[in-house]
C-alpha cells in the first residue's frame, strides 16, 4: 500500500478522562483530531450556549486539534420505533447543528439493525427517519454517518440506496464487522465506497457466530441490551472480543489499501471501548497507525 495520508483521530471519550484533560492527552498522544460524544452531560447541545460553543471551538483549535466528528448515538433501538422517532430526530438535528458550529460536518450514529425484509413497519420507520435526517444534513452540507456492524454491508447499502439523499452515509468500523456479522471489511469498503465519510479504527476477533440482536438489541426482541452487558460481551464474551490494534482479525494493510483505492481522504479515528488502561492502548494504536505513514 502507499503511505497513509489520512489524518488520525481519537474518540476523546475512549480515554475516560474529563473532556478538557482528554483533549490535552489526545494532542500529547499525537492525534490530529478528536471525535466527541454529544448526547449527554456537558457536551449535549442544550447544555452549550453559543458563547460556550465558541469557547470550546477556540480551545480545541488552540491545542492544534480539529474535530473529526461528533457522536450522536442516542441508544435504544435507534430509529426502529416510530413513536420515539420524533424526539430522537429533533435531538439528532440539534447535535448536527452543534457539530457544524464546532467546525465538523459529520455526526456518527447507530440507527438500529436494518431488517432483512423491507416490507416491515420497522424498515419503513427507519427509512422515514433517515430520509428526514438526510435531507436536513444536506441542507447544512453535512452528514449523519451510520456505524457499520449491526448488519452486512450489502444490506446497509441496499437501505441507503432507497433514501432520497446521501445525507445519511457511513462511519466505517471494520472491527464491528469482523466481530458481529463476520463481514469482510475490504469487500465492505468496495461496496459502500459512495457513502463512507468517516471511519473508526478498532480491532477484534470473532470466536463464533452471534445474533446481532443480542449485541445491539432490537425493537420487540428480548429485554434490551445495556452498555454494561455489551462491555462484558466485548471483553469476556464467548462470541467475540475487542482487542488492541494489530492483535485481531482486521487485515489493516488490505483494509487501508481499499480505503485508498476508493479515494477516502477522511479521518481514521481510534476507538477503544474496553481495557483497563485506555491511554496506554490508544498510545500503542497511534504508533500502529503511524507505521503506515
Amino acid at each position: 500500500m502507499e503511505k497513509l495520508a489520512n489524518k488520525v483521530g481519537i474518540i476523546v471519550d475512549s480515554l475516560r478522562l474529563p473532556i478538557r484533560e482528554g483533549l490535552k492527552v489526545a494532542k500529547e498522544l499525537g492525534a490530529d483530531g478528536v471525535q466527541i460524544y454529544a448526547v449527554h452531560g456537558e457536551m449535549s447541545p442544550e447544555n452549550l450556549n453559543s458563547a460556550a460553543r465558541k469557547e470550546l471551538k477556540d480551545y480545541i483549535a488552540s491545542l492544534g486539534l480539529e474535530i473529526s466528528a461528533l457522536c450522536g448515538d442516542l441508544g435504544g433501538h435507534g430509529f426502529q420505533d416510530k413513536l420515539g422517532n420524533p424526539e430522537k430526530i429533533e435531538k439528532s438535528k440539534r447535535i448536527l447543528d452543534l457539530a457544524v458550529e464546532l467546525g465538523t460536518n459529520i455526526v456518527t450514529t447507530h440507527i438500529g439493525i436494518i431488517p432483512e425484509d423491507p416490507a416491515t413497519e420497522v424498515y419503513e420507520s427507519m427509512q422515514k427517519a433517515c430520509d428526514e435526517l438526510g435531507v436536513y444534513a444536506r441542507s447544512l452540507d453535512a452528514y449523519f454517518a451510520i456505524e457499520t456492524g449491526p448488519e452486512t454491508s450489502f444490506r446497509l447499502k441496499t437501505f441507503l440506496d432507497t433514501l432520497s439523499t446521501n445525507g445519511v452515509s457511513v462511519n466505517f468500523d471494520p472491527a464491528n464487522m469482523v466481530m458481529v456479522t463476520g463481514d469482510d471489511p475490504v469487500e465492505g469498503v468496495k461496496l459502500l465506497k459512495d457513502y463512507i465519510v468517516h471511519t473508526h479504527v478498532k480491532d477484534g476477533i470473532r470466536f463464533k457466530p452471534v445474533d446481532p440482536r443480542d449485541v445491539y438489541g432490537a425493537l420487540g426482541y428480548g429485554s434490551g441490551v445495556d452498555h454494561e452487558q455489551i462491555a462484558k460481551m466485548v471483553t469476556e464474551g464467548e462470541f467475540f472480543r475487542e482487542v488492541p490494534l494489530g492483535e485481531g482479525k482486521v487485515d489493516f494493510p488490505n483494509y487501508l489499501t481499499a480505503l485508498q483505492e476508493i479515494g477516502f481522504t477522511g479521518y481514521l479515528t481510534i476507538e477503544r471501548e474496553v481495557g483497563t488502561n485506555p491511554v496506554h492502548d490508544i498510545r500503542k494504536a497511534i504508533h500502529f497507525m503511524q507505521s503506515f505513514k
